[in-house]
């Protein structure tokens, strides 16, 4: 079943525990944190403590996106924090002994290792990690803000990731982030083999989150 993961830099921060609640009780599959060090990305977001005090008030599986330079300095604090799940950009990672460092230190923590992928670095450079990883995000925006367009031709390389992981990982989920609505383009990336999709403003700030959250949901299924 397609799963959709808000992003919650899109939620109302003055009411944090209420925006979670609700996402809990409209069916959100995950919460989706952007996490950037205004260095990696040029932009500056939430960090170690608030993923450990988010962990605290809500059940939900908390997917991070470490949008971070040197994400192996980091790491830890994350695992420790709560994460279920951990994306890491290929291009923050150092040669293959940085990629299977990451892949490892985050199983041993009991947490899904995923790879990120900005859209203009090469897909085929996953191939040699993706048996090993659990799911790849395969970013249809530039990282660093919320409410870009989506890039055309983003499901082209969602595309490649699930020819790849048909032959190399069938269980290797497909996250998108970038641009997702229900309207086009979460059909467009669904029909290419996303399973995991990133809302944010859509779905937080829809006048029925739980109606927007189907929707999204159904319009991967449609194309299934």
């Amino acid at each position: 079943m397609m799963k959709i993961s808000p992003s919650i830099l899109s939620c109302d921060f003055s009411r944090m525990g209420e925006e979670f609640a609700r996402m809990e009780k409209c069916g959100a599959d995950w919460l989706h944190i952007d996490v950037m060090d205004g260095h990696f990305v040029p932009n500056l977001t939430l960090g170690v403590p608030f993923v450990s005090q988010l962990k605290k008030i809500t059940d939900i599986p908390l997917d991070v996106h470490l949008m971070i330079s040197n994400p192996l300095e980091q790491l830890d604090w994350y695992l420790k924090a709560g994460a279920d799940w951990v994306s890491v950009h290929m291009e923050a990672l150092h040669g293959e002994g940085e990629v299977r460092e990451f892949i490892q230190r985050t199983r041993e923590a009991g947490v899904h290792p995923a790879l990120t992928l900005k859209p203009d670095y090469p897909v085929e450079e996953l191939e040699p990690y993706i048996a090993e990883v659990d799911m790849v995000l395969v970013m249809s925006v530039f990282p660093g803000f919320s409410g870009q367009s989506y890039i055309e031709g983003s499901e082209d390389r969602v595309g490649k990731v699930a020819e790849m992981a048909k032959r190399l990982n069938p269980d290797l989920l497909i996250e998108v982030d970038g641009g997702i609505s229900a309207g086009r383009t979460a059909g467009l990336v669904c029909a290419q083999g996303a399973d995991v999709l990133v809302a944010g403003s859509g779905v937080f700030k829809a006048e029925d989150p739980e109606a927007a959250i189907g929707i999204l949901r159904n319009a991967g299924a449609e194309v299934r």
